[in-house]
């Protein structure tokens, strides 16, 4: 299937999210979308797809011009957009999931299950993914939901893959398969939007790349014919320098400390201290166990046994708000369900934290949380005409630094960050590892949980491995190695 998109136009009231796009997608080509956050990459798909209806400019698809209503008539046309954000039904098992919409039913309407399970699993094997069928989908992790939307995008034996950040969720080892799976499909002519901010992944996988900026198409070239540098000037308008931004940390006294945390069938023994003024990353496979201790230690989740020891003094945490009082922040790898209230302005999620702090008296003095949230918005960039606009309609990484802005707002001693820079841009995530420099400079504590391997060595001081609900090694910033990470995240010694 071959896609040309000309002089594409699309504003949300007074916003102009693009102003002139072309893209051009070749059959059996991977094609990287790239661009900041807010510069209009899934939109541009959302029209494609028929989810957005465009204001002007015109769609020709394999030399005719076509616009799809929806995005089930682009699916029935051979068109699969698998979102950013997951869309899974959590009180559905994952079979259901796989299946819902398209259920195979016999000539008697009865649905042949057997048939259905066959499928899946056939799938699955090919995405080496173990995740039983008939689990609930909202028991699994966050990166086995993307593996179920990712297999259900395949299942329809589409010509046109969009990929919005696929692997933002997933493990080296599950990146591995899936970019095997992109190569078969890419082998039988299958053409694959590749949405991504990793930019190795780009470098990698692909064969052509547009770079958007401001609403606008910069350049379309052969990943042969360029570089990282002169993608990253053509994303952001200007050159950014190191990619991690240097670290000069002064650890002072013990302010967390944890012993022997046991959750019975999720991690145990778990022990680890963290001193103000300094970043520990958290390294490990999918499912290790890692998100699961920072929920315990925050109050989210109940413990069976261990100490939680704060300044000293040992405290029993049973819920969150008795986390927050103690000084211990918690940025959730799910911004979406965990992190943010969609339907809420920016404003109202910002302050939900720190509405004591602007209500002494009982009542909230609206100027004092104004001129919070319009600091905020400018310390981190956000991109937003009003605090007002709903939290909903931001793109993922604008999204992601208001669920960290909001954390900021309570003057943490200790922030846990999970997946900190998960959908965020090459400049944005600068922006956040030069806060998070800020942040340890005026001695708060950071824990950093995350998948990419290149952030925990680009911004730890130490590194604690997770291996199936255990500690498997600690590397100080000196001795720290992807070799030696995965060495111990994968029970090596």
């Amino acid at each position: 299937m071959h896609i040309t998109m000309r002089n594409i136009h699309k504003a949300f009231g007074q916003n102009q999210v693009l102003a002139g796009v072309d893209f051009d997608l070749q059959e059996g080509e991977v094609h990287a979308l790239m661009g900041e956050n807010g510069a209009g990459k899934s939109t541009l798909m959302n029209i494609l797809t028929g989810l957005h209806k465009r204001d002007k400019g015109t769609i020709i698809i394999d030399g005719k011009e076509t616009y799809f209503a929806n995005p089930k008539e682009a699916e029935q046309h051979g068109v699969a957009f698998i979102h950013q954000e997951l869309n899974v039904w959590p009180d559905m098992t994952v079979l259901e999931n796989l299946f819902i919409g398209k259920e195979l039913r016999s000539s008697f309407g009865l649905l042949q299950t057997k048939e259905m399970k066959a499928l899946a699993t056939e799938q699955f094997e090919k995405l080496a993914v173990s995740i039983p069928l008939d689990q609930e989908a909202g028991r699994c992790s966050v990166g086995q939901q993307q593996m179920i939307e990712i297999a259900k995008a395949l299942m329809t034996n589409a010509k046109v893959i969009i990929m919005d950040e696929p692997t933002a969720a997933l493990t080296e080892r599950e990146i591995e398969k899936l970019f095997e799976v992109m190569n078969a499909l890419r082998k039988d002519g299958v053409s694959i939007v590749y949405i991504s901010h990793r930019m190795e992944e780009i470098f990698t996988m692909c064969d052509r790349i547009t770079v958007m900026r401001d609403g606008k198409t910069v350049d379309t070239k052969p990943i042969p014919g360029t570089n990282f540098d002169e993608v990253v000037r053509k994303m952001v308008g200007r050159e950014l320098t190191d990619r991690f931004p240097a670290r000069n940390p002064s650890p002072g006294e013990t302010v967390l400390e944890v012993k022997n945390l046991t959750r019975k069938g999720v991690f145990e023994n778990a022990s680890f201290s963290i001193c103000t003024g300094e970043i520990v990353g958290i390294s490990g496979l999918m499912g290790a166990g890692r998100t699961e201790m920072m929920r315990a230690i925050f109050g989210l989740d109940p413990l069976d046994s261990g100490e939680i020891w704060v300044n000293g003094k040992k405290e029993v945490i049973k819920a969150p708000h008795e986390a927050v009082k103690l000084g211990i922040g918690f940025i959730t790898e799910d911004r979406k369900d965990e992190g943010l209230v969609l339907d809420f302005s920016i404003r109202e999620n910002m302050a939900l934290p720190n509405l004591v702090s602007f209500a002494p008296k009982g009542i909230i003095d609206q100027k004092s949380e104004q001129d919070f949230v319009d600091m905020l918005i400018k310390r981190l960039t956000i991109k937003t005409e009003s605090s007002e606009t709903r939290a909903g309609n931001l793109s993922g990484g604008n999204q992601q630094k208001i669920v960290i802005a909001k954390w900021i707002g309570i003057g943490p001693k200790v922030l846990i960050l999970d997946e900190p820079t998960r959908g965020v841009d090459v400049g944005a995530k600068r922006e956040i590892y030069q806060l998070m420099n800020e942040l340890t400079d005026r001695g708060v504590a950071i824990i950093m949980v995350s998948s990419e391997l290149p952030e925990i060595l680009g911004m730890s001081d130490r590194v604690l491995v997770v291996h199936e609900g255990k500690i498997s090694g600690e590397l100080p910033r000196s001795e720290a190695t992807q070799e030696k990470i995965m060495t111990l995240a994968t029970g090596g010694l």
